[in-house]
């Protein structure tokens, strides 16, 4: 049997309980061996937007994932000149980890409908499987995605539904900018960092 590796890509600004639940669950349903975080180094569909610097969300992911074996930090598209397309980081993983690994990509299901936009769609889909995690106000245009990539592609996305946590890190970032806490929506020590760090003022 295959190694399960899940990939749980994003640019993490910052990582959130949201995050860290989702990944779990998708390690759970799906059996998988690992589930390797990846901070974006330039995320296509957000330049334009300040970030935290790359060093300070890889400080946070660490932290973050700390007290769980099954979860690492994965450097790669931080390492990676150019754009943080999925397409690219797959195929570079798949030559990292080799033929006997399975590779699950975990992501929304609001993310699962706009595939047909990424980058090199059909061959990102056709090497490896997706997780969609769903919520009850954001189903899978099914019909959408198999009149765009057919059955059999389709079979590589896979749905998870998941508790509603109506957390984002745009919202930590307004709350923080706000004087708001940050209590009980990112880990604790996270929460410490932004603060010493002066984070989202």
């Amino acid at each position: 049997m295959k190694k399960r590796i899940g990939l749980m890509g994003g640019t993490f600004d910052p990582i959130h309980l949201a995050h860290l639940h989702i990944a779990e669950e998708a390690r759970e349903a799906f059996q998988l061996d690992k589930v390797l975080f990846i901070p974006a180094a330039q995320p296509p569909h957000k330049q334009g937007r300040r970030i935290a610097s790359a060093q300070q969300r890889i400080k946070m992911v660490e932290m973050a994932i700390a007290g769980n074996p099954h979860f690492a930090l994965d450097l790669l598209e931080m390492e990676r000149q150019g754009p943080s397309y999925s397409w690219l980081t797959v195929q570079e993983m798949q030559r990292r980890q080799g033929k006997d690994v399975e590779l699950y990509f975990i992501t929304g299901s609001d993310s699962i409908n706009d595939l047909p936009n990424w980058n090199r769609p059909r061959e990102l889909v056709g090497a490896c499987q997706f997780i969609g995690t769903t919520r009850p106000e954001v189903p899978f245009a099914e019909e959408m995605l198999l009149d765009f990539f057919g059955a059999e592609l389709c079979s590589h996305i896979h749905e998870l539904p998941v508790p509603l946590m109506e957390i984002s890190s745009t919202l930590i970032r307004e709350r923080v900018a706000q004087g708001r806490s940050i209590r009980y929506l990112v880990p604790e020590c996270v929460a410490d960092y932004i603060k010493e760090e002066g984070l989202y003022k």
